[in-house]
């Protein structure tokens, strides 16, 4: 094990080191580097996966993201920085390669290896395999104490969170190795018992949830895939130029100067972009499979819409999953080898994060209050500023959760704190200067 120094004050503690903290440290580098080592900010991050990664668990093949590959750690903020995806392209001799491919969206294992160049190469002190167990408040700054493959205490000025999204399962349902969310389905998958009836039952109508079942129902070509959702089919995804408005960074500024009832109208309108929404080509593939297995007589794909997942129960080796059709009534059982529930996610609980600190920031009934520059309101004295990365879509709009916007935050948030550390630089001189 590693023991953090413990007299070591740095100015950031990242908690999480997922996209967005590893914005957090390109920026952070970059601001460093017109400066003199004085007025440099510090930084260490801590993480609790083994090594870098980003939803291993869905790098189906053949996936693309869904959004640019300009949207990535940097180009937003700084287009000319060196951890652009086109310079990582460059360094993999693959950018005319790229461009001959004439789209905006990369495989999501080719951007999951971009992320992981950028951990590599980004100058960031980063325990890997370690979790903050917890957070106080000791007079000049704040001590996070840590478990895992780096023990011991880090103290800093300045902490920023960032710990992601947690996977929502249907209620009343629980995880097995035959019912698990899709953000673990290739390894789940691939530690599958032997399937005994040749089903697989997917929840969900968002586009994951598509993706899942395209996957199983190419990549099992004896079995049968059920899909089921509430809607009575599955919904395009609003892609517009204009729709997509709602991701640009002068969105947050217009967003969280709206007053809430405004936010929850702008949110309404525009959860087709992200939420139970799938790509057009997607659905009309999907289709595609379902009308020619009609034709030839040899069903493998079943769409079950406007429906719901009346009862999940596991036993002997298989799952009863019983789905009632919302019209009629009618409830049809399926025996099946597993349940892929994708059903989304919720934000990190920041509470269990803070543990006894949680008391002393302003919350509300959405989740907490938040400063335009994504910091804490205190309800308390605290040593220094507490950020989010996530969490804040009630105050920040759609993009908090999101990479669409981390280059821009980030950048954000490295001058707020910047701004924070001049002005105890400033305090400081003044007090020596009145000794």
């Amino acid at each position: 094990m590693t023991e953090v120094a413990s007299e070591e004050i740095v100015d950031i503690a990242g908690i999480g080191f997922g996209p967005s903290n590893l914005a957090l440290a390109i920026a952070l580098e970059e601001h460093n580097q017109s400066l003199p080592p004085a007025q440099r900010l510090t930084a260490r991050f801590v993480e609790a996966k083994e090594r870098f990664a980003w939803h291993p668990g869905m790098l189906l093949p053949g996936a693309t993201m869904q959004i640019s590959f300009l949207k990535d750690l940097v180009t937003q903020r700084n287009a000319r920085s060196r951890y652009s995806f086109l310079n990582y392209l460059q360094e993999h001799e693959r950018l005319t390669d790229f461009i001959n491919l004439q789209t905006f969206r990369p495989t999501r294992l080719e951007f999951q290896d971009y992320l992981r160049w950028a951990a590599r190469t980004v100058s960031a002190a980063v325990d890997y395999g370690t979790t903050a167990v917890e957070v106080t408040a000791a007079g000049e700054c704040f001590e996070i104490r840590l478990d895992g493959r780096a023990g011991g205490v880090l103290r800093a000025r300045n902490i920023v969170v960032a710990v992601g999204l947690s996977a929502r399962l249907p209620e009343g349902v629980t995880a097995s190795a035959r019912i698990f969310h899709s953000h673990r389905l290739l390894p789940q998958l691939e530690a599958l018992p032997p399937l005994r009836h040749n089903r697989f039952v997917v929840i969900g109508a968002g586009q994951s949830a598509a993706e899942v079942v395209g996957h199983l129902h190419q990549g099992y070509q004896d079995a049968c895939v059920h899909a089921v959702f509430g809607k009575y089919g599955l919904s395009p995804a609003t892609d517009s130029p204009y729709a997509n408005r709602i991701f640009d960074p002068a969105a947050v500024d217009d967003f969280y100067a709206a007053s809430p009832e405004l936010r929850r109208q702008l949110m309404s309108y525009h959860r087709g972009t992200n939420y139970s929404a799938v790509e057009p080509g997607l659905i009309d593939q999907l289709y595609a499979h379902e009308y020619a297995e009609r034709v030839a007589g040899n069903r493998r794909l079943f769409m079950h819409g406007a429906s719901i997942v009346a009862m999940v129960a596991e036993s002997n080796g298989e799952v009863r999953v019983d789905v009632t059709h919302g019209p009629t009534g009618l409830t049809e059982t399926l025996l099946c080898d597993a349940v892929v529930c994708a059903t989304g996610f919720r934000p990190g609980d920041i509470r269990a994060v803070l543990g006894g600190l949680a008391a002393s920031v302003a919350f509300e009934a959405e989740g907490a209050q938040v400063t335009r520059d994504y910091r804490l309101v205190p309800t308390a004295p605290l040593p220094g500023d507490i950020y989010l990365q996530g969490g804040v879509e009630h105050t920040h709009g759609l993009s908090s959760s999101l990479l669409s916007n981390i280059a821009v935050r980030t950048g954000e948030i490295v001058r707020s704190v910047a701004r924070s550390a001049a002005a105890a630089r400033v305090d400081r001189s003044g007090d020596r200067a009145g000794r």
